[in-house]
């Protein structure tokens, strides 16, 4: 008698999704430029370029995890 939405697997899928946009953040992190000095490190390709991309993954690995049906067990 559990009819949870979810089953293990997409609550699997769905914490490495956000473990995914979580390392994608953590990418796009660093110092900023301030009025008296300029920090290109903000133009890195690490920033701008890779950080998004992992982030863009995690993300359609949680709609994946969400949409994933698996196999119905529809025994009651």
């Amino acid at each position: 008698m559990n009819h949870l939405a979810f089953n293990k697997k997409n609550y699997i899928l769905l914490a490495i999704g956000m473990v995914i946009v979580i390392l994608g953040l953590i990418l796009m992190s660093g110092s900023g430029s301030t009025e008296d000095f300029f920090n290109p490190e903000i133009f890195s390709a690490r920033r701008i370029k890779l950080a998004p991309a992992v982030c863009f993954a995690g993300f359609i690995f949680i709609i994946l995890g969400i949409m994933y049906g698996g196999k119905s067990d529809n025994r009651e």
